[in-house]
C-alpha cells in the first residue's frame, strides 16, 4: 500500500480513483494551500504527491520526499515545479492538459463580453438602485462582431478561443512560434509578429505559458502601442502581464478595458486595480466547471497511479526520464 498525499481537496471523482486502488490517502483537511512547512512535512512520507499550482515543488521538496515516485500537478501549468531539478533526479512530473481547453476558452470569451459590454459595471449600478431608466449614453461599450481578435499563443486553448469567434465574423490574427493550419484553414487567420498583433487587434487574448520569455510580456510599452479602444483578456498566467503597467494603462485609458482571471501576485491584486470600473476580475476560475474540474482530478489521479507503478504518466512534463 502506497502513501499518496493530496495537498488540497479536489473533486471526489479524482479521489475515488485513488481510493479504489486501495492506497493510503492523506488529503489536506483545510480549504487553503499548505504553508511551506506544512508542505514539507506532508510530503516526507509520500510515495506520490498530487499537488496544485500553489505548491512550490523544488529541490527542498524533493529532498524531503526522498521516496516519492512522482508529482502530479492538478493544473495544465507547471511553473510551480522545478522541472530541471526533477529531471536531473529522474522524478516524474505530470500536468492536466487538454481536459480544460474548452472551459478556459469559454472563460476568455466570458471575460471578453463582460469587459466589452460593461456587464459587471452595469450590474453593480443596477443593484445599487440608482438607475433612473434607459438613456442613450449609458454604459456604452465596445463592438465585437466584425472586429479583430488577436491570439497570443496559438496552442490548444488559444486555438479553441479563436475557433469560437466564427459566429462573430471576426478577423483573427495570432502570434506563435509556428503556423497553425487549423486556424489558417478554418478561419483564414494570419500569423503575425507580436508587435503587429498588439497594434492591429481590438481584442487581445493571452494564452502563453509562463517562462522567462513571457514574463511581463505585456509591459507599459506594449499597452502604449495597443489601440485605445482595445481590450486585454488574460486567462494564462498572471506574471505574463506587468500588473502595475496594466493598472496604469486602464487608469489613463491607454486601452479601453480588460478581463483578467489570473494575477501576478495571487491571491492579491496590485493595489488600485480593484477600484477601476474598466476591468473585470475573476479569481482564477477559468477551469471551474463541473466536467472540467472532475476531468482534471481524474487525469491527475491516473497519472499518480502510473507513477506508483513506475510507468510513464499519461501527460508527462518531463517524458525524457523514461527514455
Amino acid at each position: 500500500m502506497a502513501k499518496i498525499v493530496v495537498t488540497r481537496e479536489i473533486p471526489q471523482a479524482g479521489l475515488d480513483i485513488l481510493q479504489k486502488a486501495g492506497h493510503d490517502i492523506w488529503v489536506n483537511p483545510d480549504d487553503r494551500p499548505l504553508s511551506r512547512e506544512e508542505l514539507l512535512t506532508a510530503v516526507e512520507p509520500a510515495d506520490a504527491v498530487l499537488c496544485l499550482l500553489t505548491d512550490k515543488i523544488d529541490d527542498e521538496v524533493f529532498d524531503r520526499a526522498a521516496k516519492c515516485r512522482g508529482f502530479a500537478n492538478y493544473a495544465v501549468g507547471f511553473d510551480n515545479m522545478d522541472v530541471v531539478e526533477a529531471t536531473k533526479r529522474k522524478v516524474p512530473l505530470s500536468n492536466t492538459p487538454g481536459v480544460l481547453t474548452d472551459a478556459t476558452a469559454e472563460m476568455a470569451w466570458a471575460l471578453l463580453f463582460a469587459a466589452a459590454r460593461r456587464v459587471v459595471e452595469s450590474d453593480t449600478y443596477m443593484r445599487s438602485g440608482a438607475w433612473g431608466g434607459w438613456g442613450p449614453m449609458q454604459f456604452i461599450g465596445g463592438d465585437i462582431a466584425g472586429t479583430t481578435l488577436g491570439i497570443v499563443g496559438a496552442g490548444r486553448i488559444g486555438t479553441a478561443m479563436a475557433l469560437k469567434s466564427q459566429g462573430f465574423a471576426m478577423k483573427v490574427l495570432y502570434s506563435d512560434a509556428f503556423d497553425n493550419t487549423v486556424l489558417d484553414e478554418t478561419l483564414g487567420a494570419k500569423r503575425v509578429p507580436f508587435e503587429e498583433l498588439i497594434e492591429a487587434s481590438d481584442y487581445v487574448s493571452v494564452h502563453v505559458p509562463l517562462m522567462d520569455a513571457t514574463r511581463h510580456l505585456f509591459s507599459h510599452d506594449v499597452f502604449k502601442r495597443m489601440k485605445k479602444t482595445a481590450y486585454l483578456i488574460n486567462t494564462s498566467r498572471g506574471p505574463v502581464v506587468d500588473e502595475a503597467a496594466l493598472m496604469r494603462a486602464l487608469k489613463e485609458h491607454e486601452i479601453a478595458g480588460a478581463g483578467i482571471d489570473v494575477f501576478e501576485f495571487e491571491p492579491k491584486m496590485v493595489e488600485g486595480l480593484a477600484d477601476l470600473d474598466n476591468v473585470v476580475v475573476t479569481p482564477h476560475t477559468a477551469s471551474a466547471t463541473v466536467y472540467t474540474r472532475n476531468a482534471m482530478g481524474e487525469l491527475a489521479a491516473r497519472n499518480v497511479l502510473r507513477m506508483l507503478r513506475r510507468e510513464k504518466p499519461e501527460t508527462p512534463v518531463n517524458p525524457e526520464i523514461f527514455e
